[in-house]
């Protein structure tokens, strides 16, 4: 049988071994996570976007960024490179053309300060003017 001294010794190693993995786990889910975009992810659009614009929750290494917006046919409308935000370095702004109505795909991939990657994509629509009859 395990004595009160061994009791508490073998409670204290359990603890700390909780304590480690909290942490371990804490950590391991701490990487970068887009939290806010411009346009939004499927946002319907009666104007088209002059830019787009995503946030993140950890500043980004701006010299890794990719930021792409594609058309319908999977082209990419420009060869623009996206930049830190001026203004927020966990904001990357990639600028826009003039944009027709369509369907578009935004991916992006980010490479965050603490060295994870990030990436993913969504859409978005640009309403065409109604046409009278």
């Amino acid at each position: 049988m395990i004595g009160s001294l061994g009791t508490r010794a073998f409670a204290r190693v359990i603890l700390i071994m909780a304590f480690v993995l909290g942490v371990s786990a804490t950590a391991a889910f701490a990487h970068s996570m887009l939290i806010k975009a411009e346009p939004p992810r499927r946002a319907v659009l009666t104007n088209a976007p002059t830019q787009v614009r995503l946030w993140f929750n950890e500043k980004i290494e701006g010299e890794y960024a990719s930021l792409v917006v594609l058309d319908a046919k999977k082209q990419s409308i420009t060869d623009l490179k996206p930049t830190l935000a001026p203004d927020d370095q966990k904001s990357i702004v990639l600028p826009l053309p003039e944009l027709a109505p369509g369907k578009y795909s935004v991916k992006f991939r980010v490479l965050s300060v603490d060295g994870h990657v990030v990436e993913s994509s969504f859409d978005f629509t640009v309403k065409g003017e109604t046409q009278k009859k």
